[in-house]
């Protein structure tokens, strides 16, 4: 199963179709509008399978999977954290959407500490973390690095850094780019999985992503 995640930047419905031509099972998308709300037909169409939450119509968090994918919201609690969706998939692993808001991996850590007894090893997490081992400093005890540890104690990687065999906070290869300026490029999207499901990772980092948005879609696929 193909599952990608991307922060569109806004404005989804005039870039869906872009995020298509890579035919994944599964798009987890940052900052999009509602479908329900919106009066893009198109977009409506393109959505017939979706779960989103926002406190924006015009800039959510959407998971939008093809039709013979099974999707059903888990409803756990987020304790007023912004932004997290759990979903069950096809009624056999659970996926976690994430796009983490202000003060980013603090407001992850907690969503996690408070549901992670219903974390197993067959789940998937992803999305926009807004986070990276070397702002620890900025976050005290509520950091990424104890994310990180948290997740490999549950038997959850990076499926990048597993990938591609790199340690965190000294990646190769960044997934946004301030002002869409290659040169001020860091690494703040993730999917975490348990080595066994990881069967291939990439970041979409070619130019024609960044006339879209800030952020390059990642691409993960797992058994």
């Amino acid at each position: 199963m193909k599952i990608i995640s991307w922060n569109c930047g806004g404005k989804f419905r005039e870039k869906y179709k872009l995020l298509q031509k890579v035919d994944a099972d599964i798009y987890v998308v940052q900052e999009c509008e509602d479908p329900e709300k919106s009066s893009n037909v198109e977009y409506k169409n393109f959505a017939s399978n979706f779960v989103w939450l926002g406190d924006n119509k015009n800039k959510g968090l959407g998971i939008f999977a093809k039709d013979n994918v099974e999707i059903y919201d888990n409803k756990w609690n987020a304790l007023c954290l912004r932004n997290f969706i759990s979903l069950r998939v096809n009624g056999v692993f659970n996926l976690l959407a994430v796009w983490a808001c202000k003060p980013y991996i603090e407001e992850y850590y907690i969503y996690q500490y408070f549901n992670k007894d219903k974390y197993d090893k067959k789940m998937l997490i992803i999305g926009d973390f807004n986070s990276n081992s070397n702002w620890d400093y900025k976050h005290h005890k509520r950091n990424h690095s104890l994310v990180v540890r948290d997740l490999e104690q549950l038997g959850l990687v990076s499926a990048y850094h597993f990938f591609y065999n790199e340690c965190q906070g000294q990646e190769s290869k960044k997934t946004f780019c301030l002002y869409r300026n290659k040169n001020r490029g860091y690494h703040i999207d993730y999917a975490f999985a348990s080595k066994q499901r990881i069967k291939f990772f990439e970041i979409l980092d070619n130019e024609e992503w960044l006339a879209y948005s800030d952020h390059y879609p990642i691409l993960v696929e797992i058994d």
